[in-house]
């Protein structure tokens, strides 16, 4: 539902020159979503709305940063935090990480959508990933090291 809401705030305000969260709330109870002025008011901070002046001298809402940035910041967090080493095997990267993290690091890698990518396999502490081909796994290492050596 709130995924859903969230997605409803975004078209809203890109849609309409939303000055007050009274006003958003309105809209979405016209569309269907019974919201109080205490959930807007947690959906703008979890969104990451802020206000910019509009060429008639009001303010609206707009969307600072998009949620799939967020979710993009905590992939990198988990791989950061579970990653220990890696090492290819043709087009097969093989990624070691801090026991009991690797099914996190390789459901984050999997959310990137990296097309060089085909999908992970993760146990306790190690991760199968399988790479479209052989040539691209180097790229896929160097990608990987960026965000952990960051």
């Amino acid at each position: 539902m709130k995924v859903n809401r969230h997605a409803k705030i975004v078209e809203l305000i890109h849609k309409y020159d939303i000055e007050t969260q009274e006003e958003l709330a309105d809209y979405l109870n016209e569309a269907g979503f019974q919201v109080t002025q205490a959930t807007v008011s947690r959906d703008i901070r979890d969104l990451r709305l802020t206000k910019v002046p509009t060429s008639t001298g009001k303010q609206k809402y707009i969307v600072l940063r998009t949620p799939d940035e967020d979710l993009k910041d905590k992939y990198r967090r988990v791989l950061q935090d579970g990653y220990l080493s890696m090492d290819k095997a043709q087009n097969i990267l093989v990624i070691k990480t801090v026991p009991g993290m690797a099914m996190a690091v390789a459901a984050a890698l999997d959310a990137m959508k990296w097309h060089e990518v085909v999908g992970c396999i993760a146990g306790d502490d190690t991760i199968m990933c399988a790479i479209r081909n052989e040539e691209v796994t180097t790229e896929v290492m160097e990608k990987i090291s960026k965000i952990v050596f960051q």
